[in-house]
C-alpha cells in the first residue's frame, strides 16, 4: 500500500529505550525517532506495518521540558547516540524504568531497595571504540567513525563528542591519514583505546600487507601525535606495535591500590569514572570480610578480582578466554597479590556444575557476564548456598531472566538493584543487582 506522504500532527505519549517517540494515530502506534514524551510534533509517514507505523520528525511544535540541543552536530545521522536530544537526567530515568520494568515483567521480581544511579561525565568519557573505515570516492575520500542511524553506511563525521578527546578529536586527522595511504581501500576498521595516563593506542586492521611507504606514513603519524600505532594483518594474535611510545597500557583502582595492565584489543569498561565507582559499590554490597572466599565469574583481566583480593582471604577468578586469564594472573603477580587463583572454564556450558572448583566453599560470588547473561552459572550456583551474590549486567532482559531463577527457584531475595550510566546518550543499560539468600 502506498504511503501517505502528507505531513500530520502527532501527540507523543511515550519513548522507547532507543529514543523513538511513541504516539497514536487513529488508535495505531506510530514511532518517531527524535521525538520526546509530551511533545506535539509534525511528522511524515515513512513505514507501515500491521501493528504500527513509523514516521520522520519534521517539526517540534510544542517541545518537552526535557528537550536539549544535542552537543554533537552529527546527532541524528550517526547511529552511535540515540538519546542526545534529551537531558541526561531524563535519560537516566528512562534507563531506570527499563531495568525495573524488565525485572517485574520478565523476572516477576522487585528489588527491596533501589540503588542511586552511578553517574559520571556525559561527554568525552568513552575510552574504547571500534571505528569503521571506508574509502568512498563519491564522498571525496575516507570515512571514519560509526554507522549511520539506518545502520548500512558509515556516517560522514569529523569528530565525536562522546569519545575520549584523544580518539574523538582525531577522526578528521585519521580520515586525511588514510586518504594518503596506498592501502586506503583495504583498511576496514581501527580499534582505539585510551588508558589512564592518556596514552592512545590505534590498531589498524589491514586486509593485505602494507607497503613500506604506508608503514612510514603511519610511523610518522604516531611520532607527530604521540600515540601508539599497532597493525593487525590477521587474527587477534597478529597484533603488533609498529610505532609510538613503549608504555604499557594501564588503568587503576586507586581506592584499592591496584592497577590493571591491558593490551589494545582487550576488553575493558568504556567509562573510567563509572568503572571505579562500580567496583567500589560492588565491594560495598558484597561486604567481603577478612576471612571471605569470593568467586569472581567472567573475571576478564581482574577488574573486580584484584580489588576484591585487597578485602578478602581468597578470590577465585574464572574466565573462558585463556589469554585474558593469563593477563589477570600476571596483573596479580606483578603487584604481589598472592591470594588469587584463576580457572579457565566455559561459563556458558551446561556441564559447568560438574566442574570440581564449584564444589569448593565460597561465601560471596560476583558475576559480570556478557549480554547473553549467566544462565548456566546461575543453574550451577543456585543450590550452593552462597549467601551473597552480586550480578553486574549489561542487558536488563537477561538479568531479569536469571533473577527469576535465583528468586523463585533457588530462594534468593533481590535485596537491591540500580543502573550505572556507563554509556550516556546511548540506549545501553548497565546495572547491578544484589541477591541475598535466606533473608
Amino acid at each position: 500500500m502506498k504511503l501517505d506522504r502528507s505531513p500530520f500532527e502527532l501527540q507523543i505519549d511515550d519513548l522507547t529505550l532507543d529514543g523513538q517517540g511513541v504516539g497514536r494515530r487513529e488508535g495505531k502506534a506510530c514511532f518517531v525517532p527524535g521525538a520526546l514524551p509530551g511533545e506535539r510534533v509534525r511528522v511524515v509517514q515513512t513505514g507501515r506495518k500491521r501493528s504500527f507505523d513509523t514516521a520522520r520528525l519534521e517539526t517540534v511544535l510544542e517541545p518537552a521540558p526535557e528537550r536539549v540541543a544535542p552537543p554533537c552536530e552529527w546527532f541524528g545521522v550517526c547511529g552511535g547516540c540515540r538519546l542526545m536530544h534529551a537531558d541526561v537526567d531524563f535519560q537516566r530515568r528512562l534507563k531506570e524504568r527499563n531495568l525495573f520494568e524488565a525485572l517485574a515483567r520478565i523476572g516477576h521480581v522487585s528489588a527491596a531497595r533501589r540503588l542511586e544511579p552511578l553517574v559520571g561525565d556525559a561527554l568525552g568519557y568513552r575510552r574504547t571504540a571500534r571505528l569503521g573505515v571506508k574509502y568512498v570516492a563519491k564522498k571525496g575520500g575516507t570515512l571514519v567513525g560509526f554507522r549511520e542511524r539506518a545502520g548500512r553506511y558509515l556516517a560522514d563525521m569529523w569528530d565525536c563528542r562522546v569519545l575520549h578527546p584523544a580518539i574523538g578529536g582525531r577522526i578528521g586527522q585519521l580520515r586525511h591519514l588514510i586518504d594518503g595511504l596506498d592501502a586506503r581501500e583495504r583498511i576496514p576498521q581501527i580499534e582505539a583505546v585510551v588508558d589512564d595516563a592518556g596514552t592512545a593506542a590505534l590498531v589498524f586492521r589491514h586486509l593485505q600487507p602494507l607497503s613500506s611507504a604506508d608503514r612510514a606514513r603511519l610511523t610518522a603519524f604516531a611520532a607527530e601525535e604521540g600515540l601508539q600505532v599497532y597493525l593487525q594483518p590477521g587474527g587477534p594474535d597478529t597484533v603488533h606495535l609498529l610505532a609510538g611510545p613503549q608504555a604499557q597500557l594501564r588503568y587503576g583502582h586507586p581506592d584499592f591500590g591496584v592497577t590493571v595492565d591491558f593490551g589494545p584489543l582487550d576488553f575493558i569498561q568504556v567509562h573510567a569514572q563509572i568503572n571505579r565507582r562500580m567496583v567500589r559499590r560492588a565491594i560495598e554490597l558484597l561486604e567481603p570480610a577478612a576471612d571471605s572466599r569470593v568467586l569472581d565469574l567472567f573475571c576478564g583481566l581482574g577488574n573486580f578480582t584484584l580489588p576484591l583480593a585487597r578485602q578478602a582471604a581468597e578470590v577465585v577468578g574464572v574466565e573462558g578466554d585463556a589469554r585474558m586469564l593469563e593477563r589477570a594472573r600476571a596483573n596479580a603477580e606483578g603487584q604481589g597479590i598472592r591470594n588469587t587463583r584463576y580457572v579457565c572454564a566455559n561459563l556458558e556450558d551446561e556441564a559447568l556444575k560438574d566442574l570440581p572448583w564449584l564444589g569448593e566453599s565460597f561465601d560471596r560470588v560476583l558475576l559480570d557476564p556478557p549480554r547473553t547473561g549467566a544462565a548456566a552459572a546461575v543453574e550451577a550456583l543456585g543450590s550452593s548456598g552462597i549467601p551473597r551474590l552480586l550480578y553486574v549486567s549489561c542487558n536488563p532482559a537477561t538479568l531479569a531472566r536469571d533473577a527469576e531463577r535465583l528468586v523463585h527457584r533457588f530462594g534468593y531475595r533481590l535485596e537491591a538493584a540500580g543502573i550505572m550510566d556507563m554509556f550516556p546518550h546511548t540506549a545501553h543499560v548497565e546495572s547491578m543487582a544484589l541477591f541475598v539468600r535466606g533473608v
